[in-house]
């Protein structure tokens, strides 16, 4: 074990399993330039040649039908969205035919693909750049989605999904790349459908996902000292998702907030919220709350922005309602920070 960034993380993924299989191969705009996709593919290109990583034209659909004709014929593609937003416009291709490929085959044959989706905040990046959106690709069936946190994570999905079967979906959020974490060297897996505890408590349950685990984490240290013990559920991966770890948390702790990097209406966290009230109803104390994007396009100008996307300030207002604990002074608290190190994809 050793400290690495979550973008070495998901480098070092990639090269073992191109290593190890050579039927794996990564493409998409700007696989192999001088920005190495926020330094996740570098080294690939001069490893591996241009055969098994290459640049593609910007025609986001056509090439995403080329990872499933590649699939079907006996190749592993890793296909590259530098962006979430323009992954829409393979949604023909994701929506009808990879996603429901095995089902037209009777389960006789599958579609081992995997489709990387970057999103994220950065500054003024706009309602073009700014939508994460994994609880839209998780209501389409035949589609595993993943979402992962720390470097470990981030390493051992992605090992996972390359060697999967079916076609899964990684949701990678930029600020994210900067993280350290220890991670194995060598090669391992973790299964798709196990969520993680990323800290134990006995007062409430956040189930965040992506960057909310961080946001979170930076919630439950500064509630932590005004006497309420949060617990954290990191589920990791959306489709499959592990029920289990969510409801024995909710049930110990009798209260819910779903912090979710995503729009809330007919969003994911309405989907835990949904299962939360069903299977631990006698046991709620309150009402599930969620937390996400505001039901609005993305707006450009930072403090527009700021109100857009939630934050560690607002876990901390939003338990601060459900614990019915007294406001605390949060003046002297860092907020919206990690910006500062974004650089822009060039």
């Amino acid at each position: 074990m050793r400290m690495i960034t979550y973008c070495d993380a998901i480098n070092e993924a990639l090269i073992q399993e191109m290593e190890r299989d050579p039927s794996v191969f990564i493409y998409g705009i700007g696989v192999p330039d001088h920005k190495k996709i926020f330094g996740t593919t570098k080294g690939i290109l001069e490893k591996f040649g241009p055969a098994r990583c290459f640049d593609t034209p910007i025609a986001e659909d056509s090439m995403t039908g080329l990872a499933l004709g590649a699939a079907i014929n006996g190749l592993r593609p890793i296909h590259v969205h530098i962006r979430v937003d323009f992954l829409l416009l393979a949604m023909n291709q994701i929506a009808n035919l990879i996603s429901s490929f095995s089902y037209g085959c009777g389960g006789a044959a599958g579609a081992p693909l995997v489709i990387r989706a970057i999103v994220g905040r950065g500054w003024g990046q706009g309602f073009q750049h700014s939508k994460s959106m994994h609880g839209t690709f998780a209501k389409i069936p035949g589609l595993k989605v993943i979402c992962p946190t720390t470097p470990e994570d981030a390493k051992g999905l992605m090992i996972t999904a390359i060697r999967d079967n079916d076609p899964v979906l990684v949701f990678e959020h930029r600020w994210l790349y900067w993280q350290t974490g220890e991670v194995a060297k060598d090669s391992f897996t973790i299964p798709l459908g196990r969520g993680r505890v990323v800290k134990e408590g006995k007062d409430l349950t956040i189930v965040a996902t992506s960057w909310m685990n961080v946001e979170a984490l930076h919630a439950a240290r500064i509630l932590e000292r005004h006497g309420v013990d949060v617990e954290i559920i990191d589920p990791r991966s959306i489709v499959p998702l592990d029920e289990e770890i969510i409801v024995n948390s909710v049930n110990k702790t009798g209260r819910c907030l779903v912090a979710d990097n995503d729009w809330t209406y007919c969003g994911f966290s309405a989907e835990v919220a949904a299962l939360v009230s069903s299977r631990c109803f006698g046991r709620l104390h309150a009402p599930v709350e969620r937390l996400g994007f505001a039901q609005t396009p993305c707006p450009t100008v930072r403090r527009l922005e700021n109100v857009f996307y939630p934050n560690a300030e607002k876990i901390v207002r939003r338990v601060e309602k459900m614990t019915g604990l007294a406001p605390i002074d949060l003046s002297g608290e860092v907020f919206y920070s990690h910006e500062n190190r974004f650089k822009g994809p060039f």
